[in-house]
């Protein structure tokens, strides 16, 4: 029976037949993200690969796409799996594995997110240093297998400080107005409680999402450097100031704030 890295590369060998070649930096994109892409040059539907379960979620186009991006060529995937979707923690980041397979050397993570910090504004955008892992599963829980990379990964440093440094230059070089800090991954779907969000930021989240972290535990493992930037789509603390979100108004908020995401993606890779 094929497990998780049998699995990892049959998807990735599948994708190399597809593509000539393979780049160097993986981005994945958060809801309503997609407009950062300059050009595409090829896509892959991620129903279409092996193993990779289908997105369902909106403003995620479930596609694997190569794409130039300031003149060089990266591997999108444009949308992800999510564990409110049925997925378990590993299906949700089993592309990562992929990545690895396909000799990926750095990953840039993007979501949209709610802001627990009450110097964050809607449309923010915020560099992860760090995350406090409130699922119910880890993407490392199971029978190991030593290819995979080691079992009990450390997570102190799961934010490459090296990119996060670069990123950070990149913003003051261009004037664009950055703030770092916390995300907290809840299972979802449903937004949470007032109660939910002040016991949140006591805990010492900034943002709160439902997605990011199983990939960022598989990337760690499979020591691939990663960087996270999340864009705040709403304000959620201080309590007084939340009303009531829709899907439709996050992609808004997504949309409005992808040209300075890409900005930064664009120096990046």
């Amino acid at each position: 029976m094929e497990g998780i890295f049998e699995k990892a590369q049959v998807a990735a060998d599948f994708i190399s037949e597809k593509i000539q070649q393979i780049p160097e930096t993986a981005i994945v994109l958060g809801t309503g993200l997609s407009d950062i892409i300059d050009e595409e040059l090829q896509n892959i539907p991620y129903r279409s690969i092996p193993h990779f379960p289908s997105s369902t979620v909106i403003g995620h186009r479930g596609q694997l796409i190569i794409a130039k991006i300031n003149g060089k060529e990266v591997l999108v995937l444009s949308g992800r799996y999510h564990y409110y979707e049925g997925y378990s923690t590993a299906q949700v980041s089993f592309p990562v594995r992929v990545l690895k397979a396909l000799g990926i050397k750095r990953l840039i993570v993007t979501n949209v997110t709610g802001g627990l910090n009450a110097n964050y504004s809607a449309g923010d955008i915020v560099f992860v240093e760090d995350h406090i892992n409130l699922l119910p599963e880890n993407p490392l829980r199971g029978q190991t297998d030593s290819r995979l990379g080691i079992r009990f990964t450390d997570m102190l440093h799961a934010y490459d400080v090296t990119l996060l440094a670069k990123a950070k230059e990149i913003c003051t070089a261009q004037n664009i107005d950055f703030k770092t800090g916390v995300y907290v991954c809840l299972q979802g779907p449903s937004l949470e409680t007032r109660a939910e969000y002040k016991f949140l930021h006591t805990i010492g989240g900034d943002m709160v999402g439902m997605s990011t972290v199983p990939e960022v535990i598989v990337a760690k493992q499979c020591e691939i450097p990663t960087i996270v930037m999340s864009c705040i789509s709403n304000v959620c603390y201080p309590i007084e100031n939340i009303t009531e979100t829709t899907v439709e108004e996050v992609i808004e908020v997504a949309k409005k704030a992808s040209p300075k995401m890409g900005a930064i993606i664009n120096e990046l890779v």
